[in-house]
């Protein structure tokens, strides 16, 4: 089934819901990931009556069409962003979540050489870094 597909099964495009659009705009207005009950609780505080269940399916719905980038968390949970349309890394702060989307050339090279040495095609990779940013890292000092 396609991204784009309705999850009856039908050729039925997903039609774009007043939620979806109030969590599209909500995370073009945040730097760093945030897991869906941190985005639940901002869009509750600022007046929404969104329910916590809605809020994953249209999160769900949005990275499958790629419209928001997702970042797996150590516990096993999933972090989301909007992101620019380029396929991209991020460089992402530990303690404060600050998040900035890097290019990698070199991570390029290296999946296409890798999945050509081994006969693989249509390889897909994700790369995440993860480190202090530099005002957490003043702050630790």
């Amino acid at each position: 089934m396609s991204p784009q597909a309705s999850s009856t099964g039908t050729d039925a495009v997903r039609r774009d819901t007043p939620q979806r659009r109030a969590l599209r705009e909500h995370l073009e207005g945040t730097e760093s990931f945030v897991s869906a009950q941190q985005l639940h609780d901002q869009l509750r505080a600022g007046g929404s009556r969104i329910g916590l269940a809605t809020v994953y399916r249209g999160l769900q719905t949005l990275a499958e069409s790629g419209e928001v980038d997702t970042l797996r968390t150590d516990d096993g949970g999933t972090l989301y962003r909007k992101c620019g349309e380029r396929h991209h890394h991020h460089l992402v702060c530990r303690s404060c979540g600050l998040t900035v989307e890097v290019d990698g050339p070199g991570v390029e090279t290296w999946a296409e050489q890798a999945a050509q040495a081994n006969g693989f095609s249509q390889v897909t990779h994700v790369v995440e870094l993860f480190g202090l940013c530099a005002g957490c890292t003043a702050a630790q000092a």
